[in-house]
């Protein structure tokens, strides 16, 4: 038989703690039991557990400090952290995973729900390592932060929240450049963090649009900083097929849609549409390609001396349209010669990359049911990436039929078929709140 895990059930609530440990011990756990934070930290370490379940809300020593603590020690990096609290607040929770956090559970918590996260996170071979979460980047050095990764539509709840549910929205500080990756509904988030960090001091943020559909747009009406007038915000994208970019932000922000035009906040809004495919950022050089999606919608690379960011969030790659069995598409001759070309094309984009953060919405088997509609298929988006050469994969733009588990399991197999190609490539799941620095330690 395989041994029970054991676990350490950190609370400074007696009645809490005692039924949590009961409950673990009649179901056969080996339970290590803290009434603090700083206590649980010892115990952590010196008995390295397989699961943490720890009160967010505790005196001297929360769970955050917790959590940040225990990730900093490289030996804890297996052990997964169940953060639980009386507070179902999305600011905690988004802070708990940031601070490294596997899972949130809020008070009061049913043994059968904790029993049940538990397993998911342990058993049967889960992928989800834990987090590679930096909560006080190096100084200088580059790092991105994911605030939105979902697709089409925002997705809250329990069944996405290991992974989030807001959609696509990245922030990437580099060079003394504060910039944004799309605005879906995770700048709500990243406005709120922003604020507090700046507070009353100036903010310059650049936005780079991928395009104007409205999961890409929908967070700025809710940005935060919009509502200050020493904030300076420039918005940098490409001309839309029926109007303008100045037309269709200003639109959204309309009345009946909303109560305050574009035009009309404090901050100092500077709308920029793209001519050319290179530009640059103060000293982050930026360059962009055409992506397969309706409309006009492009990716973005941005170099730094520690490496590149190469941001795909809608894309469908052309690897799909030549291994498609035949019948199931135009394959003409050009139709093929042109997908070879257009591969050969971002192959080269993307090539090297240190980071390559790319839609991956559908498996191989709903794929099949949505050629063309202009997202990526798994299989398609690792060969490409192994192709490039790229470092690192980032898992994007997850579907909102897919719950934490589909997303675990479509991670396995990502990395089965690097395995199997007896690639370098390194691969993980975006998830809300996890922050990375470059270079990337692998």
């Amino acid at each position: 038989m395989t041994p029970m895990r054991t676990v350490l059930v950190i609370d400074d609530d007696p009645n809490f703690r005692a039924i949590v440990v009961h409950f673990l011990r009649v179901k056969g756990f080996p339970v290590l039991e803290a009434s603090e934070g700083e206590e649980g930290i010892r115990l952590a370490k010196a008995h390295k557990p397989e699961v943490i379940v720890c009160d967010l809300l505790m005196p001297r020593c929360n769970g955050f400090h917790v959590c940040r603590t225990l990730r900093r020690d490289e030996f804890m990096r297996g052990t997964r952290i169940i953060v639980v609290s009386g507070r179902s607040y999305e600011t905690d929770r988004q802070a708990a995973f940031s601070a490294g956090a596997d899972d949130y559970l809020t008070k009061p918590v049913d043994p059968n729900t904790l029993m049940e996260v538990i397993n998911r996170l342990t058993d049967q071979g889960s992928t989800r390592e834990a987090p590679e979460t930096t909560d006080q980047p190096a100084a200088g050095a580059p790092w991105f932060r994911f605030w939105g990764v979902r697709g089409s539509i925002p997705t809250p709840g329990a069944a996405t929240i290991g992974y989030g549910g807001n959609t696509t929205c990245v922030e990437v500080r580099a060079q003394g450049q504060l910039i944004v990756l799309d605005a879906g509904s995770g700048l709500r988030l990243l406005g709120r963090e922003l604020t507090a960090e700046f507070g009353d001091d100036p903010m310059e943020l650049t936005l780079l649009l991928t395009h104007t559909h409205w999961d890409h747009i929908q967070g700025l009406p809710f940005f935060k900083p919009l509502f200050k007038p020493q904030n300076q915000l420039r918005i940098f994208g490409y001309e839309g097929a029926r109007h303008g970019l100045d037309n269709v932000l200003n639109s959204q922000m309309e009345s009946p849609f909303f109560p305050i035009g574009l035009r009309e906040v404090p901050a100092n809004v500077e709308i920029r549409e793209l001519h050319d495919l290179a530009f640059n950022v103060g000293q982050v050089r930026v360059q962009t390609a055409f992506a397969n999606h309706p409309g006009i919608c492009v990716g973005y690379r941005l170099f730094t001396p520690q490496g590149s960011i190469a941001f795909f969030p809608d894309n469908e790659p052309h690897e799909g349209l030549l291994r498609t069995p035949a019948g199931s598409h135009p394959s003409e001759p050009a139709a093929l010669e042109f997908a070879r070309n257009e591969s050969l094309k971002l192959i080269e984009f993307i090539r090297g990359a240190e980071v390559l953060i790319m839609d991956t919405q559908y498996d191989s088997e709903e794929y099949v049911q949505h050629i063309g509609w202009g997202h990526g298929c798994l299989d398609d988006v690792v060969a490409l990436a192994m192709k490039a050469e790229v470092k690192k994969l980032f898992l994007f733009h997850h579907d909102p039929e897919h719950d934490d588990a589909k997303i675990d399991a479509m991670l396995r197999h990502a990395r089965e078929l690097v395995t199997s190609a007896k690639g370098s490539l390194h691969i993980e799941a975006a998830r809300e709140g996890a922050t990375y620095t470059l270079p990337l330690a692998g």
